[in-house]
């Protein structure tokens, strides 16, 4: 079903992590699958009843997150605490709340986001890979460069700008530079541009002081505050004002900035990481993005490229991928077969590792309970209609590379100067792509 035409329950509900919904009587308004997984509710038990009554945490009377976002105006961020859950059982928990609008831009509540921190710990370490570098997934050239690279920026505090389409994983990026960071301590804060109407994204990153505007009852701080001593994570910046981004090239040249509706300077020591899936120098053109802002943040500049252009990361991400969802839905369907995987490697991925990570998890959604392998029937169709290189394309899939790599190698008795020759490529590139398949 197109997103377009998909209703707003049914995304929620296809999440694996919980999400619920308060309104500003602390009252459950919303309660989505996961959430219902997680605390073993089903959603009629727990709507229009008191968050307190259900989750019963300690949290709910002396640091409540949900009051911090209701009562005080402030989103909360990888709070750390325990639900209890319909048997009685305690349940670490991860969560995110964040203030919820109406169409008229009013607060009317709180969205929040959790996950079973041990369910969580359980899943990274079921599906860790020796492909794997802080999440991302690869083996390609371009993969070990960027993971080359965050390993030398690590003790650099230099501002990072990842360039890259939509559903490359700019976002895991982020979190790597972060995780191996000399900041990996401090707080990680995020801001999605693209998100926040103008008017409330500068309150969003600077903060703003009581009456600075009409919903404005009380003071509250902003994302750079928040970040002070760590990192400030900024995707879609492309979408950023342009009278935002003269204040943010300010704040990157001075450290200073001034709450809305206040005249006096405020300073916090953030590290900014910003992300784009525009080309911003076409935006530069284009006069939608400042030149000198692109320059200030531009100074370890990272292009993550399109999953089409490094087909040989598609067999272990579809590995981590299997291995994720047998976790998630309880199956145990680790494989796919040729057919399916020369299918996945002949698209063109135009939503990239997200698209194909959603692939996967349709074909996990359509398999049968005893089913032990992805067959092609279990793909989604728009991979056959849609697909961008058919099979008489010179694009090669990894199954017939992998065997004709053994093949020739056989036939020269495993001369890999004369195999290289034979396929004319570089021997280093033999080399590699022998490696990917381990062989080598």
């Amino acid at each position: 079903m197109p997103l377009a035409h998909t209703h707003p329950v049914q995304i929620l509900d296809s999440l694996s992590e919980g999400v619920f919904t308060i309104n500003q009587d602390f009252k459950i308004t919303f309660f989505n699958s996961a959430a219902e997984r997680i605390m073993g509710y089903q959603r009629g038990e727990v709507l229009y009843k008191y968050c307190r009554n259900i989750f019963s945490t300690q949290s709910c009377f002396d640091n409540c997150p949900i009051s911090l976002v209701l009562e005080g105006g402030k989103n909360v961020y990888d709070f750390k605490t325990q639900f209890t859950h319909k048997n009685g059982e305690r349940i670490r928990v991860r969560l995110n709340a964040a203030m919820l609008y109406n169409g008229e831009g009013e607060m009317v509540g709180s969205v929040i986001s959790f996950q079973d921190v041990e369910e969580l710990e359980s899943l990274r370490e079921r599906i860790k890979s020796a492909n794997e570098f802080h999440g991302m997934i690869g083996q390609s050239h371009a993969m070990r460069e960027i993971f080359t690279l965050i390993e030398e920026i690590s003790e650099s505090d230099a501002t990072v700008l990842i360039q890259g389409e939509s559903g490359t994983g700019k976002e895991k990026v982020a979190n790597a530079i972060q995780e191996t960071s000399t900041r990996k301590q401090g707080p990680y804060v995020k801001v999605n541009c693209a998100v926040f109407p103008p008017q409330l994204l500068a309150s969003e990153l600077f903060g703003h002081v009581k009456g600075a505007f009409t919903d404005a009852i009380r003071d509250r701080e902003g994302r750079f505050q928040t970040a002070d001593s760590g990192t400030l994570f900024l995707d879609e910046i492309g979408e950023m004002p342009l009278q935002m981004q003269l204040q943010l090239l300010r704040v990157l040249q001075e450290g200073t900035f001034e709450r809305v509706g206040e005249s006096t300077s405020l300073s916090a020591d953030v590290r900014v990481i910003a992300a784009s899936n525009k080309d911003l120098k076409t935006a530069i053109r284009h006069q939608t993005f400042r030149e000198d802002l692109y320059y200030r943040l531009n100074v370890i500049p990272i292009f993550i490229p399109p999953l089409r252009e490094r087909r040989e990361d598609i067999p272990f991400l579809v590995d981590y991928f299997l291995k994720k969802f047998s976790f998630i839905y309880k199956r145990d369907i680790y494989e796919i077969d040729d057919q399916a995987m020369d299918l996945l490697y002949r698209y063109n991925w135009p939503g990239n590792i997200r698209e194909l990570e959603n692939a996967i998890e349709y074909a996990f959604a359509r398999s049968s309970r005893n089913a032990s392998t992805i067959t092609v029937e279990r793909l989604p169709k728009d991979l056959n209609r849609q697909s961008s290189v058919d099979s008489n394309s010179a694009v090669t899939s990894p199954v017939k590379e992998t065997h004709e790599i053994i093949e020739l190698l056989e036939k020269y008795h495993w001369n890999k100067s004369k195999v290289s020759e034979v396929m004319g490529i570089g021997r280093t590139t033999l080399w590699r792509k022998m490696k990917t398949m381990g062989l080598g």
